[in-house]
């Protein structure tokens, strides 16, 4: 893991808040730049749904001399998952918390990764068994931070402030804050609705009140579910895929300062 320059945890304290699928989008963002490695790792041991976001499901991992290979959606992406290990799709993971502990281990230590330029971890929710195991096993190879995800509404914002003070308790550095499903703009009228309510001010608020940064709100659009990895490309004018791309942006820019930071202070020792 130390040959990976920059690895970003994806965190949610509640489920269903579109983190799986920010979580292949920032992949395939990243890998637009044919010039980085990109890895994708599905620590969601009990919902793997990568897989079938990433449009892969049913593929099989394959052994060699090096480890197990991950399967590649592009020549510059490669992914991870539980998903792939099953028989079928409704297979059930029924683990307790220090086998699902190896499994990260596992996926850490013996896939044939290669030299990646981003590490993207997209995790269960909540802050339990996967969570402290993948800070524990990345702290000592640096982990840039976390990107936390979650909706408008406060039933939402009461988890994520959870998560916030989970990366406080492990000194998780907390790169920003991403509202999904923020507002829906109808293709037709172009007129704009709130579906889910910020009834106490959204991620925005809570961001101010915390001092964290607010990386940018993606709106509602159907056709992310519905173009899956093409959605960049076939609908690049949409507002949804403007604010991924800022989004994209700001995360990239933050990987760089703290790559340099980290340079700075490793000669700093020397």
């Amino acid at each position: 893991m130390k040959i990976v320059k920059h690895k970003i945890l994806v965190l949610s304290g509640k489920g269903g808040v579109g983190k799986s699928t920010f979580s292949a989008h920032l992949a395939h963002g990243l890998a637009k730049d044919e010039t980085k490695q990109i890895a994708l790792l599905d620590i969601d041991i009990c919902g793997p749904s990568i897989p079938k976001i990433m449009g892969i499901e049913g593929e099989q991992v394959h052994q060699s001399g090096s480890g197990w290979s991950p399967v590649y959606v592009e020549e510059n992406l490669c992914v991870m998952s539980v998903g792939f290990l099953l028989s079928g799709p409704d297979d059930a993971v029924i683990w307790r918390g220090p086998k699902k502990n190896g499994m990260i281990k596992q996926f850490l230590r013996d896939v044939d990764w290669g030299e990646i330029d981003y590490l993207i971890v997209d995790t269960p929710p909540g802050t339990s068994d996967e969570h402290l195991s993948i800070v524990q096993y990345l702290s000592s190879s640096h982990i840039d931070g976390a990107v936390i995800i979650t909706t408008p509404q406060e039933i939402s914002l009461q988890d994520v402030r959870k998560e916030i003070n989970f990366c406080h308790k492990v000194k998780l550095p907390i790169i920003g804050v991403v509202e999904n499903m923020s507002g829906f703009v109808c293709p037709k009228c172009k007129i704009e609705s709130q579906i889910f309510p910020p009834t106490t001010g959204g991620a925005e608020k809570m961001c101010q009140n915390l001092n964290i940064s607010l990386l940018g709100k993606v709106p509602l659009d159907p056709q992310i579910g519905k173009l899956g990895q093409f959605f960049f490309s076939e609908i690049p004018e949409s507002p949804a895929t403007s604010s991924y791309r800022n989004i994209i942006q700001r995360i990239q820019e933050y990987c760089g300062l703290h790559h340099s930071q980290e340079k700075l202070s490793n000669q700093g020792m020397e």
